[in-house]
């Protein structure tokens, strides 16, 4: 039986009072889609308000000047028919999904923090021990969940996101709602990131969470071992390390 793999993205568009589009990180929803794809996986996209896929239009060039990846996605009428019907969050049963996988991407901070169909597909993926991913904002979906006993979902867990330090790096700590690195440490999670840019994931049982856009094969690959039934133990330290 093939895996079913559920993406859950932003339907965030507007880069807070800037006057500048975001969305989706591409790369973060491409790379994984084809690897699961190309794996033979079954694959199901949903978004709070449904429909088109933003995608962030600094992370998409003309076509011919991206990476093959991309190339790829921008000709393949099979995925540009799944990035153009996206399921209403509200719609969402979590029950027949192995994965749960949260690119990033900056409209993640606006709506995935607070959306109540995409916290409740969280807290469901939880409950039913699904494998929870997130890269980059992605872990804002994270933020607002919480277990049946009312406490964080991240609480006492090893989770990582693009840092606060990379935030400032880019010059936009005061554009977005909250600092994603600083809430997932009050809500008790046990953040472990690594340098700026730095290639860096971690996992934490049935939860994984990876850095920056460089960080994307490193957590898609640690999925795969996890679908495949291998222990990631012997390559928790590589992730961690970047290395």
């Amino acid at each position: 039986m093939p895996h079913n793999i559920l993406f859950l993205t932003t339907s965030h568009t507007e880069l807070g009072n800037t006057g500048k589009k975001t969305g989706i990180w591409a790369e973060e929803f491409i790379l994984p889609y084809y690897k699961f794809y190309d794996a033979g996986f079954s694959i199901t996209v949903t978004s709070p308000l449904g429909g088109s896929l933003p995608f962030d239009p600094s992370s998409i060039l003309k076509s011919g000047e991206n990476k093959p990846i991309i190339e790829r996605f921008l000709k393949d009428p099979i995925a540009q028919k799944v990035a153009s019907s996206a399921t209403p969050a509200s719609a969402i049963d979590v029950t027949p999904f192995d994965v749960i996988f949260v690119p990033g991407g900056h409209g993640a901070m606006w709506d995935l923090a607070v959306n109540p169909d995409a916290i409740k597909i969280i807290e469901d993926g939880y409950e039913q021990q699904k494998l929870i991913v997130a890269i980059c904002h992605g872990p804002a979906a994270l933020v607002g969940a919480k277990d049946k006993a009312g406490r964080p979902i991240v609480a006492n867990r090893r989770v990582n996101c693009f840092t606060d330090a990379e935030k400032a790096a880019v010059g936009l700590t005061d554009v977005m709602p909250f600092a994603l690195e600083a809430r997932l440490k009050q809500l008790g999670a046990n953040f472990e990131g690594g340098g700026n840019w730095q290639v860096f994931a971690v996992q934490d049982e049935r939860l994984i969470t990876g850095q920056n856009p460089g960080s994307i094969e490193r957590v898609t690959d640690l999925v795969l071992q996890e679908l495949a039934g291998v222990s990631a133990q012997a390559l928790s330290y590589d992730y961690e390390m970047g290395v």
